[in-house]
């Protein structure tokens, strides 16, 4: 299946290069989601979101420091880092590494071909 049309199918062919500070692997993963969250996380990483961005990226951060009260997890530290590296460049070079890490390690994450409720 060619590229042009495997973007047709996930939606995702308006946003290629524009979304995720250009990354491939990042698009790969956020392709991954579900199509409600997927959608919600393209629009955060839209430049044109900045002002969406940047305090959802620190509310998440704050979450995943208060990890120990309940519904707050640690999983969210992650995840306000990886928002904020779209507008801090310190934290874009840390993205990039921790995808080279994904790649690497859990080459699986990045298949699209891959089930997107495969857990391991």
């Amino acid at each position: 299946m060619s590229a042009a049309s495997d973007e047709s199918t996930t939606g995702a062919g308006s946003t290629t290069g524009k979304m995720a500070g250009g990354d491939p692997r990042l698009d790969k993963l956020v392709r991954r989601l579900p199509p409600r969250i997927g959608n919600t996380v393209t629009y955060l990483l839209k430049p044109s979101s900045r002002w969406v961005r940047i305090p959802s990226g620190a509310l998440l951060i704050v979450g995943g420091v208060l990890s120990f009260l309940p519904v707050l997890g640690v999983w969210m530290l992650p995840l306000g880092l990886a928002l904020l590296a779209e507008d801090v460049p310190a934290l874009r070079s840390l993205r990039a590494k921790a995808l080279g890490w994904v790649e690497r390690k859990k080459p699986h994450w990045l298949d699209p071909s891959a089930s997107k409720n495969d857990q391991t």
